[in-house]
Protein backbone atom coordinates (compact mmCIF):
# COMPACT_ATOMS: atom_id res chain seq x y z
CA UNK A 1 0.00 0.00 0.00
CA UNK A 2 1.70 3.35 -1.22
CA UNK A 3 0.89 6.80 -0.13
CA UNK A 4 0.15 10.02 -1.55
CA UNK A 5 -0.01 13.69 -1.61
CA UNK A 6 -3.42 14.62 -1.33
CA UNK A 7 -4.22 18.33 -1.71
CA UNK A 8 -7.22 20.65 -2.96
CA UNK A 9 -6.96 21.25 -6.36
CA UNK A 10 -5.88 24.56 -7.87
CA UNK A 11 -6.48 26.04 -11.20
CA UNK A 12 -2.94 25.38 -12.50
CA UNK A 13 -3.78 22.04 -11.56
CA UNK A 14 -5.97 21.56 -14.44
CA UNK A 15 -3.51 21.05 -17.26
CA UNK A 16 -2.36 17.95 -15.38
CA UNK A 17 -5.55 16.85 -14.08
CA UNK A 18 -6.74 16.37 -18.01
CA UNK A 19 -3.51 14.75 -18.66
CA UNK A 20 -3.60 12.34 -15.92
CA UNK A 21 -7.65 11.86 -15.98
CA UNK A 22 -9.37 13.24 -18.41
CA UNK A 23 -12.81 14.30 -18.39
CA UNK A 24 -11.77 18.02 -19.09
CA UNK A 25 -14.87 19.82 -19.02
CA UNK A 26 -15.78 17.72 -15.65
CA UNK A 27 -12.96 19.51 -13.56
CA UNK A 28 -13.40 22.87 -15.52
CA UNK A 29 -16.98 22.39 -13.51
CA UNK A 30 -15.51 21.78 -10.26
CA UNK A 31 -13.23 23.77 -10.30
CA UNK A 32 -15.31 26.97 -10.93
CA UNK A 33 -17.86 25.12 -8.11
CA UNK A 34 -14.81 25.41 -5.76
CA UNK A 35 -13.73 29.14 -6.69
CA UNK A 36 -17.34 30.14 -5.80
CA UNK A 37 -17.41 28.07 -2.50
CA UNK A 38 -19.69 25.35 -3.54
CA UNK A 39 -17.17 22.37 -3.46
CA UNK A 40 -13.82 20.97 -2.81
CA UNK A 41 -12.01 19.01 -5.39
CA UNK A 42 -9.63 17.29 -3.49
CA UNK A 43 -6.46 15.41 -5.69
CA UNK A 44 -4.13 12.42 -5.02
CA UNK A 45 -0.82 12.93 -6.30
CA UNK A 46 2.44 10.58 -6.89
CA UNK A 47 5.42 11.49 -8.66
CA UNK A 48 3.80 14.99 -9.02
CA UNK A 49 0.96 13.44 -11.37
CA UNK A 50 -2.56 12.97 -10.39
CA UNK A 51 -3.86 9.38 -9.81
CA UNK A 52 -6.92 10.10 -8.14
CA UNK A 53 -9.23 12.59 -6.89
CA UNK A 54 -12.66 12.98 -5.15
CA UNK A 55 -15.52 15.93 -4.92
CA UNK A 56 -17.12 17.25 -1.64
CA UNK A 57 -20.31 18.83 -2.84
CA UNK A 58 -21.09 21.83 -0.35
CA UNK A 59 -24.32 22.79 -2.20
CA UNK A 60 -27.89 21.73 -1.25
CA UNK A 61 -28.23 18.01 -2.60
CA UNK A 62 -30.12 18.00 -5.86
CA UNK A 63 -32.34 15.43 -4.61
CA UNK A 64 -35.68 16.13 -2.42
CA UNK A 65 -35.09 12.55 -0.35
CA UNK A 66 -31.60 14.25 0.21
CA UNK A 67 -32.55 17.50 1.56
CA UNK A 68 -35.31 16.26 3.79
CA UNK A 69 -33.26 13.69 5.73
CA UNK A 70 -29.87 14.89 5.65
CA UNK A 71 -29.93 18.64 5.35
CA UNK A 72 -26.45 19.68 6.57
CA UNK A 73 -24.47 16.81 5.29
CA UNK A 74 -22.14 17.34 2.78
CA UNK A 75 -21.88 14.95 -0.16
CA UNK A 76 -18.71 12.81 -1.74
CA UNK A 77 -19.25 12.39 -5.34
CA UNK A 78 -17.05 11.21 -7.76
CA UNK A 79 -14.10 9.05 -5.97
CA UNK A 80 -12.30 7.96 -8.56
CA UNK A 81 -8.31 6.52 -8.47
CA UNK A 82 -6.45 5.41 -11.93
CA UNK A 83 -6.75 1.91 -12.41
CA UNK A 84 -3.04 1.31 -12.43
CA UNK A 85 -3.38 2.64 -8.73
CA UNK A 86 -6.41 0.89 -7.45
CA UNK A 87 -6.47 -1.89 -4.42
CA UNK A 88 -3.47 0.32 -2.63
CA UNK A 89 -5.42 2.19 -0.80
CA UNK A 90 -5.40 5.09 -2.31
CA UNK A 91 -9.09 5.63 -2.53
CA UNK A 92 -9.14 4.86 1.54
CA UNK A 93 -6.49 8.01 1.83
CA UNK A 94 -9.29 10.37 -0.53
CA UNK A 95 -11.92 9.75 1.40
CA UNK A 96 -9.73 9.96 4.86
CA UNK A 97 -8.21 13.18 3.67
CA UNK A 98 -12.28 14.32 2.59
CA UNK A 99 -13.97 13.22 6.03
CA UNK A 100 -11.17 15.30 8.29
CA UNK A 101 -11.98 18.17 6.53
CA UNK A 102 -15.33 17.82 6.55
CA UNK A 103 -15.14 17.46 10.17
CA UNK A 104 -12.37 20.30 10.53
CA UNK A 105 -14.98 22.56 8.62
CA UNK A 106 -17.49 21.53 11.49
CA UNK A 107 -19.63 19.17 9.28
CA UNK A 108 -21.24 16.55 11.89
CA UNK A 109 -21.89 13.65 8.42
CA UNK A 110 -21.31 13.07 5.29
CA UNK A 111 -23.11 11.10 2.88
CA UNK A 112 -22.65 9.28 -0.66
CA UNK A 113 -24.49 7.66 -3.40
CA UNK A 114 -23.53 4.49 -5.06
CA UNK A 115 -24.86 2.39 -7.84
CA UNK A 116 -26.87 -0.80 -6.81
CA UNK A 117 -24.41 -3.00 -8.63
CA UNK A 118 -21.07 -1.51 -7.62
CA UNK A 119 -20.21 -3.71 -5.07
CA UNK A 120 -16.58 -3.12 -4.54
CA UNK A 121 -17.16 0.41 -3.80
CA UNK A 122 -19.86 -1.06 -1.49
CA UNK A 123 -17.10 -2.84 0.18
CA UNK A 124 -14.91 0.13 0.29
CA UNK A 125 -17.57 2.70 1.95
CA UNK A 126 -18.64 -0.31 4.69
CA UNK A 127 -14.57 -0.78 5.29
CA UNK A 128 -14.27 3.26 6.31
CA UNK A 129 -17.22 3.01 8.09
CA UNK A 130 -20.19 4.08 6.10
CA UNK A 131 -23.75 2.44 6.49
CA UNK A 132 -26.56 2.08 4.28
CA UNK A 133 -29.46 4.55 5.62
CA UNK A 134 -33.10 3.38 6.38
CA UNK A 135 -34.99 5.16 3.87
CA UNK A 136 -34.40 2.78 1.01
CA UNK A 137 -33.03 3.45 -2.16
CA UNK A 138 -32.58 7.18 -4.12
CA UNK A 139 -33.15 7.91 -7.85
CA UNK A 140 -30.10 10.22 -9.04
CA UNK A 141 -28.73 11.89 -11.97
CA UNK A 142 -25.65 11.30 -13.19
CA UNK A 143 -23.61 13.75 -15.41
CA UNK A 144 -21.09 12.35 -18.36
CA UNK A 145 -19.10 15.54 -19.78
CA UNK A 146 -19.02 14.39 -23.02
CA UNK A 147 -15.11 15.38 -24.82
CA UNK A 148 -17.09 18.30 -26.83
CA UNK A 149 -18.16 20.16 -23.80
CA UNK A 150 -22.00 18.79 -23.83
CA UNK A 151 -22.90 17.06 -20.49
CA UNK A 152 -25.64 13.77 -20.87
CA UNK A 153 -27.75 12.81 -18.05
CA UNK A 154 -27.98 9.69 -17.21
CA UNK A 155 -31.06 8.07 -14.41
CA UNK A 156 -29.02 6.01 -11.70
CA UNK A 157 -30.82 4.43 -8.40
CA UNK A 158 -28.36 4.68 -5.87
CA UNK A 159 -28.25 3.29 -2.48
CA UNK A 160 -27.52 6.22 0.13
CA UNK A 161 -24.69 5.57 2.71
CA UNK A 162 -23.87 8.09 5.64
CA UNK A 163 -21.64 8.60 8.23
CA UNK A 164 -21.36 10.21 11.30
CA UNK A 165 -17.78 12.19 11.57
CA UNK A 166 -16.08 12.94 14.17
CA UNK A 167 -17.20 9.55 16.27
CA UNK A 168 -15.51 5.67 15.82
CA UNK A 169 -16.03 4.70 12.41
CA UNK A 170 -18.42 1.50 13.80
CA UNK A 171 -20.71 3.71 15.39
CA UNK A 172 -23.64 4.64 13.90
CA UNK A 173 -27.21 6.07 15.70
CA UNK A 174 -30.13 6.85 13.33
Amino acid sequence: MGTCDIRTAAPEDLPALIRSLGQKHYFEDRLARQRRGDGILLVAWRHGEPIGDVYLWLERAEEPELTTHLPDAALLTHLEVLPAHRNRGIGSELMRAAEELLFSMEYKQVALGVGLDNLDACRLYERRGYVEWPHGNVPTTSVLYLPDGRRELRAELCRIMVRQLGQDRYEHRW
